[in-house]
């Protein structure tokens, strides 16, 4: 069986959508994926083992100049690789109208998605050829299992989902004798940052330990602050810039990470990392880290700055 899954962003988001493909996997042994997935994040669905190709697209890019000639020609040839396969089954676990306009409606095949009831954009379920009924309360990877359970009609197992990609790591971990943990201290958002005065306090904490922190960044302003937060202190690294890939090998090799609310947060989940997340104002019930050794801390008033360095470094030390 060939299905084509239509899964573009976020970066949570994708990961969120890999223990789905274990359970689809370990119910239909002759089962292969292909999947519809943002450039940005097109190296995560690689790394499981039932998908075939990936298929990038560029949404969130072509959508600056959407009608030059050279994104024109882009998106042509996008949709001449997608339809190039006639696929038995197409999940759309997106569930937005962008993806369901541009990408769904175009790929062959027998259409399923989220019904008007359970999904955010309903007009997206308009696309659908068989839609289904999914619950809003419960966690998003529960959601996205049983969406391909009911898409593919097997039963949704009672075990705890598996993201099924910490393998791919295992035969390239930092050759690194030291145990190190990871902060995580980069986030798209303002109220979901930790404050600096916090994150060094929790850096001072650690000292003792003789435990070495890492600190990854992406963009010049998270290297600019990963650099003031390491300041004066010899047992944390700052980075250089890392592909996901590389950063991904880096967190495998963690002894424990402590993170906000971002996406390398769920990598972290993926691979099975003990993680401590703290939450502001995001509800972790529903999209909280979801794996072995995942730990929240919600602030007090939905603030972030009310999370004291000292509560989160006596949940850290169940891990040293």
């Amino acid at each position: 069986m060939r299905v084509l899954v239509v899964k573009t962003s976020s970066m949570g988001d994708v990961l969120h959508s890999l223990p789905a493909l274990t359970d689809a996997a370990n119910n239909l042994p002759n089962i292969s994926f292909d999947w519809v997935v943002e450039e940005n994040f097109a190296q995560i669905p690689s790394w499981h083992f039932a998908v075939n190709q990936v298929i990038p697209v560029a949404i969130r890019r072509w959508r600056k100049n959407w009608f030059t000639k050279a994104i024109r020609q882009e998106r042509h040839d996008f949709i001449n690789t997608l339809r190039r396969q006639r696929y038995d089954v197409i999940i759309d676990a997106q569930g937005l109208i962008k993806s369901a306009f541009i990408i769904t409606r175009k790929a062959r095949g027998i259409k399923h998605g989220l019904d008007r009831k359970s999904i955010k954009e309903p007009i997206a379920s308009w696309f659908y050829d068989v839609k289904h009924n999914v619950p809003k309360q419960m966690h998003a990877i529960e959601r996205i299992r049983l969406l391909f359970a009911k898409s593919l009609q097997y039963t949704l197992p009672d075990s705890m989902g598996d993201y099924a990609i910490a393998r791919h790591f295992l035969s390239s971990l930092p050759n690194d004798n030291q145990q190190y943990l990871i902060f995580l201290h980069a986030t798209t958002r303002d109220e979901k940052h930790w404050s600096e005065d916090a994150w060094r306090k929790l850096i001072k904490l650690v000292e003792p330990t003789g435990l070495k922190i890492k600190l990854p960044w992406g963009a010049p302003h998270e290297q600019a602050r990963a650099i003031r937060l390491a300041q004066g202190f010899q047992h944390v690294e700052v980075l250089s810039k890392l592909s996901l890939s590389d950063i991904a090998t880096v967190i495998a090799g963690a002894k424990a990470v402590v993170s906000v609310d971002t996406g390398l947060s769920h990598l972290t989940a993926a691979l099975d990392r003990p993680n401590i997340t703290l939450f502001g104002k995001t509800d972790p019930k529903l999209i909280g880290g979801y794996g072995k050794n995942q730990f929240s801390i919600i602030s007090d008033e939905k603030c972030m700055q009310t999370i004291q360095a000292e509560q989160v470094y006596k949940q850290l030390v169940s891990f040293l």
